[in-house]
């Protein structure tokens, strides 16, 4: 039982900050802002677009649906790449970054998980609220024009990788960079809940 509450829980933890989600269609939203990337580099969403689109990772440190779904940013990431489609972590959890989502300790999530795509620190979660967002992961694809096309979950199984049924972002990224209809545009995003700077 106290194994299922640690799935459960984080889920209560969206704060009221958060105003309505981005809807699709919508442009990319605070674009040129800089954020510090696990490299020390300062970088913008337009830094991070690629030449057929930007893929935008709300996640962080300390939630364990980013645990479970962590192997598949790698995979998405790859395809990503081989799509010519940016794609960009950020950590909006401003109320704990003493506890386990400060900077340093980003840096190490990124060199063991092996991360080859930036991951920045969204200072006082001005992007995530400025996204609609309300979870950890929670996804946002953006085509090369700069419009929302696809935003939720990365897929509708966390726990269960070979279990998937349904590999929403992968199928948004072919579709998109293939110039067709993105059957499922919008999904729940499933996760815990964005720590703002008024929810710690």
């Amino acid at each position: 039982m106290r194994k299922s509450l640690i799935w459960i829980v984080p889920l209560m933890l969206v704060t009221a900050a958060v105003a309505g989600e981005l809807e699709i269609g919508s442009d990319i939203p605070m674009a040129d802002v800089k954020m510090v990337d696990v490299s020390g580099k300062k970088v913008s969403l337009n830094d991070a677009v690629g030449e057929n689109g930007l893929l935008v990772v709300f996640s962080c440190n300390t939630c364990p649906w980013v645990d479970a779904w962590e192997d598949r940013y790698i995979s998405v990431s790859k395809l990503s790449q081989k799509k010519g489609v940016g794609m960009i972590a950020i950590n909006p959890n401003q109320g704990s970054r003493k506890k386990g989502d400060g900077m340093e300790d980003m840096q190490a999530r990124a060199k063991k998980a092996k991360y080859d795509f930036y991951y920045t620190l969204d200072k006082e979660s001005k992007l995530a609220s400025a996204f609609g967002a309300s979870k950890t992961p929670h996804i946002y694809l953006f085509n090369n024009k700069g419009t929302l096309v696809y935003r939720g979950a990365i897929d509708d199984n966390a726990r269960r990788p070979k279990k998937v049924e349904n590999p929403y972002l992968m199928d948004a990224i072919n579709a998109m960079v293939a110039g067709e209809k993105i059957t499922t545009a919008s999904t729940k995003a499933l996760g815990c809940g964005i720590k703002y700077a008024s929810n710690k």
